[in-house]
């Protein structure tokens, strides 16, 4: 009995630790695939490239500048180099204007007070001349070609230059097929007369007031011989707006190349109140375009392409 004894202890022993090397072999076993399991996922997984260091370039100042200005040099065909300081100034008086319209009003010299400044005239002996309360003209300027509109449409002696007089003449001559009467009676004024009328109406309103609608000697458009003022030989002058003549002109002027020079809302622009009265040639194309947007000359001339 105890020899069996003895033999089923070994028995026993040894299936034990034949087990217990069975559950280690188990372990490494599924370590093992464990291991393989985690590579593989591993190696599946896309490699991350690292993102390249981004090295920030330093900017000049002229740059810096532009970065102010959101860069807009590079999306408008306008934008006048010379003028950066101004526009980055104007643009700290003026926060809350949009930078396009900033770039827009020193263009048109609004970063100026009213006769601070001024120029020579832009565009000088062409239609596109522009004069006002920031271009001005000399006393001995007198415009090529001038010459007296037809008794037939106009007051006596008033005088355009050559192609606003044919143009015009057209103008008055279809309206009055339609039984309209449009008549000139200020067109080309020379320096020294307009020195004698603003005078007149500084005396009698003042000159804060004479300011609001006639030009200094030498900032008159009528000095160009392009611009002529309108009435139908009924009503006053100043009361155009409500006639039929100007129904018309509101509707057909741009097609003989003129346009209302001085609209409603556009004192800042232009300078001037409202005229309904006072009417410039620029020619057809451009007529259109700026009766089509709505503009004035200031903001035409303003938003032309720079030449290179």
């Amino acid at each position: 009995m105890g020899k069996r004894k003895k033999k089923r202890i070994r028995i026993k022993k040894k299936n034990f630790i034949l087990f217990i090397l069975f559950l280690i072999l188990l372990f490494y076993a599924i370590s093992k695939i464990i291991y393989i399991t985690i590579k593989l996922i591993e190696t599946s997984k896309p490699i991350e490239k690292e993102e390249p260091k981004v090295i920030e370039k330093t900017l000049t100042p002229t740059e810096k500048k532009l970065k102010e200005l959101d860069n807009i040099n590079k999306k408008i065909d306008y934008f006048h180099m010379d003028y950066l300081d101004r526009y980055l100034n104007y643009k700290e008086k003026n926060e809350d204007l949009e930078i396009i319209q900033i770039i827009k009003n020193v263009n048109m010299n609004l970063d100026y007070n009213y006769y601070e400044n001024t120029e020579k005239a832009l565009n000088k002996d062409t239609p596109l001349i522009l004069v006002n309360k920031h271009y001005n003209l000399e006393e001995n300027d007198i415009p090529n070609n001038l010459e007296t509109v037809s008794n037939n449409y106009a007051l006596d002696d008033v005088k355009l230059v050559s192609i606003a007089k044919e143009a015009f003449e057209s103008l008055a001559k279809d309206a009055q097929k339609e039984n309209l009467n449009i008549v000139g009676m200020s067109g080309y004024r020379s320096y020294q007369y307009q020195t004698n009328l603003y005078n007149n109406y500084v005396n009698k309103d003042g000159k804060e007031a004479a300011d609001t609608y006639s030009g200094r000697p030498g900032h008159s458009e009528h000095q160009t011989g392009y611009a002529l003022d309108v009435y139908n030989l009924k009503e006053n002058y100043t009361n155009f707006e409500n006639t039929k003549e100007f129904t018309w002109m509101q509707e057909h002027a741009q097609d003989y190349g003129f346009i209302l020079r001085f609209p409603k809302n556009k004192e800042l622009e232009t300078g001037y109140i409202y005229e309904s009265w006072h009417y410039r040639y620029v020619g057809v194309e451009v007529a259109k375009e700026i009766k089509e947007k709505g503009i004035t000359l200031e903001e035409y001339i303003a938003t032309r392409p720079i030449q290179q």
